[in-house]
């Protein structure tokens, strides 16, 4: 059965983080807010979780997850960070971006993308998220709450569990979502580029 929990949106409950970081450490699919919206949400190396993640939201292995990170210091291990990129990541998180990134080792070769070795990596702002990534002590995988065929991820806690309920271990309610998925620039080559306009402000990348 799912589990709903109803989690402050500023001053989380500790004792439900607890809870939520050890179903997310015994490898469970859980919905969780960021300061975007809802996302799923697993731990990174079990590779079970993510097909399950994978098969909810119809995504193949080209289609890039995000790796939810605490801080800079911890997005320099999963990913090839050179001297501007870092200036430009130290600028802009946390926030609502999601920054494409060459992989490092410390990077299970199933999530990054089959041809780039690259993965989306972010920091979130949300107390939630970062409760959990603070007690967890490693990034999350993640990926937005859009079903497919939707033109919106879904925000209202009711509905994700009408809708998705049976597919999902745990529902981390914090209330209404965003209905904005988050900015995507790839700072893989040269100069940024913007892939996707979404919450965060795209003018910082050109």
């Amino acid at each position: 059965m799912t589990q709903h929990w109803i989690l402050h949106p500023d001053n989380p409950q500790p004792r439900l983080l607890k809870q939520a970081a050890e179903r997310l450490r015994a490898g469970e699919l859980v919905v969780m807010p960021t300061d975007a919206s809802y996302v799923l949400a697993c731990q990174i190396g079990d590779k079970a979780v993510l097909e399950r993640l994978r098969r909810l939201r119809e995504l193949d292995e080209t289609h890039h997850l995000t790796l939810l990170c605490r801080d800079l210091s911890e997005i320099g291990t999963y990913a090839k960070v050179d001297n501007p990129v870092f200036r430009l990541l130290k600028a802009n998180t946390p926030g609502a971006y999601t920054f494409i990134l060459s992989g490092t080792r410390e990077v299970p070769r199933r999530l990054l993308h089959p041809k780039k070795q690259t993965i989306g990596i972010r920091v979130p702002s949300h107390p939630v998220a970062l409760g959990l990534l603070e007690l967890l002590d490693e990034p999350l995988l993640s990926t937005t709450l859009q079903m497919p065929g939707d033109d919106e991820p879904l925000n209202d806690p009711e509905e994700i569990i009408a809708r998705i309920g049976k597919r999902v271990d745990v529902v981390l309610d914090s209330g209404f979502g965003g209905l904005s998925s988050t900015t995507v620039v790839d700072l893989t080559e040269d100069s940024p580029q913007v892939l996707r306009v979404g919450l965060g402000d795209p003018a910082p990348f050109g």
